[in-house]
């Protein structure tokens, strides 16, 4: 398959600047309530999906805690869910909502809490607030898409290699913690030798992986989430291979991991009569794939997609992204690195034409008609995982998208010093 169509990326810059700038909602300071007010539009929608650029970045935080706080309070969203292990957001809902506890039955000793960065411990506390001042039928809980717990369930294999094969441990680390169909750049010969280093013992580690998964599964036979026995059998019967995909990486595992990540949403709809919920992820799995360079090129299925083909208009996607800024380099353990001027071309290029500090793009059909043909073709859009690569930006962090269709919605924050959130 080829690449999607290019044109000259300076006519198409010149050409948008005017529809953008036409189109661009200035938006006050992520702190200021008439931030949050800006997205009330999108609070019919059933599932409101708020993506962002770079991880571990305090304004993107602090952004989608404002618009989830609106949602929650002023158009009866009833749970927050994160693109992360559920095991670890059923230790938040324990703080938000006293009365259950993890297992889902009233008596049991609840774990100890993990620390948060202080952006979303802001929003932890709000929520434990907002439910003690609620009867216990409109509480909001919160929820972790991913059942099989893959960032906890791998930080102790990870822990144990880093002793005898740091290289191959890092190569793990980013692997199983975010599959990124955006990368094309290929792996260089040290990263290669480590990839089949760690291949001779990886039926070892994926085994010692679903052991893991079993025992928790029973210590929690069932649950109010609707962990059930026969779908915890189910889970149990693909971990293995769920496990070595994700290692695997590519559109495969990207692909598997997204299928997983909206089946644990679906219950949550199935499950709760009226249930709205408030989705956080990244911008590559909050988007529509089938817009962008991953789905045309690699084949690649995006959580936002598979909510569309399946909800339509009742899911809402937001992209959030930034020019300048601080990132953290690395994920263990955490570098510091100032993020490089966005590509000539690119969306990021043309959004800092524009000129202001932040701004909304309403994307939706029949609002800016004009804004949406300007932005029709493919441009290059920045994506960064956990681990940001400076000295190759174009080919690990950039890949060609169509912005109209791949959001519904698409903020930009510049010109704030986004900084990574204390832990």
């Amino acid at each position: 398959m080829t690449d999607m169509p290019r044109a000259s990326q300076a006519i198409r810059r010149d050409a948008a600047l005017a529809h953008m700038v036409a189109g661009a909602e200035p938006l006050p300071g992520v702190d200021d309530p008439a931030f949050a007010r800006m997205f009330d539009r999108f609070g019919d929608a059933r599932v409101v999906l708020l993506g962002e650029s770079a991880p571990g970045t305090s304004e993107f935080y602090r952004a989608r805690a404002a618009i989830t706080r609106w949602l929650i309070e002023r158009r009866g969203f009833s749970t927050v869910a994160f693109e992360a292990d559920a095991a670890a957001a059923r230790v938040l809902d324990t703080r938000i909502r006293p009365a259950r506890t993890v297992g889902g039955r009233r008596g049991e000793a609840t774990p100890k809490p993990q620390p948060l960065n202080r952006d979303l411990e802001g929003l932890v506390g709000w929520l434990a607030d907002l439910n003690r001042r609620r009867p216990e039928v409109d509480h909001v809980g919160v929820l972790g898409l991913d059942r099989y717990n893959l960032t906890a369930a791998t930080e102790g294999v990870i822990a144990g290699l880093h002793k005898t094969d740091p290289i191959a441990a890092e190569v793990a680390r980013e692997r199983f913690g975010c599959p990124a169909p955006w990368v094309n750049a290929p792996e260089d010969r040290t990263r290669q030798a480590a990839i089949a280093r760690y291949a001779r013992f990886e039926g070892k580690i994926t085994s010692r992986l679903v052991d893991g998964l079993r025992r928790q599964f029973a210590e929690r036979a069932s649950d109010a989430d609707g962990m059930t026995a026969a779908r915890a059998a189910r889970l149990l019967a693909e971990a293995e291979n769920f496990y070595r995909t994700m290692y695997v990486s590519g559109p495969e595992a990207w692909n598997l991991r997204s299928a997983h990540l909206f089946e644990t949403l679906e219950n949550r709809l199935q499950r709760r009569s009226g249930a709205r919920v408030v989705v956080w992820g990244h911008s590559a799995s909050v988007g529509d794939a089938r817009a962008t360079q991953m789905g045309h090129v690699h084949n690649a299925v995006s959580l936002g997609q598979i909510c569309r083909e399946h909800l339509g208009e009742a899911a809402r996607l937001i992209g959030f992204a930034a020019g300048g800024g601080t990132v953290a380099r690395s994920a263990e353990p955490a570098e510091i690195t100032t993020l490089n001027p966005p590509l000539t071309g690119s969306l990021e290029d043309l959004a800092r034409q524009v000129g202001a500090p932040r701004f909304l793009l309403d994307l939706r059909t029949g609002v800016h008609s004009a804004l949406r043909r300007a932005l029709a073709e493919p441009r290059l859009e920045r994506f960064i995982g956990p681990t940001y690569h400076p000295d190759s930006e174009r080919l690990s962090h950039y890949a060609e998208c169509r912005l109209p269709e791949q959001f519904d919605a698409w903020v930009w924050l510049d010109g704030v010093g986004l900084t990574t959130s204390d832990a």
